[in-house]
């Protein structure tokens, strides 16, 4: 298959290309750092952003929402939110 946008720079803004599945975890950092992370199952997200020094609670986020914030570790305690998937 053609990739027309072979050529483009990979920025924040430009769509993922490498989606990854999340196993949330108090210890191992993200494999790569996400642009955004998606949603699939609501409920609460504790992470850590890729420059944070502290972590940070999302609440309340919904189903199918993209959270767009570039996270270095997603905690599983506190972390009730599923099926949530890094788009790197």
């Amino acid at each position: 298959m053609t990739d027309a946008f072979f050529r483009q720079a990979d920025t924040a803004e430009t769509p993922s290309s490498r989606p990854l599945a999340i196993t949330p975890s108090n210890t191992v950092p993200l494999a790569a750092t996400p642009k955004a992370l998606y949603i699939g199952t609501g409920g609460t997200v504790v992470l850590r952003t890729a420059s944070g020094a502290a972590d940070v609670t999302f609440k309340n986020l919904a189903s199918g929402q993209i959270l767009p914030v570039r996270a270095q570790f997603v905690r599983a305690t506190g972390t009730t939110a599923a099926d949530i998937v890094a788009l790197a």
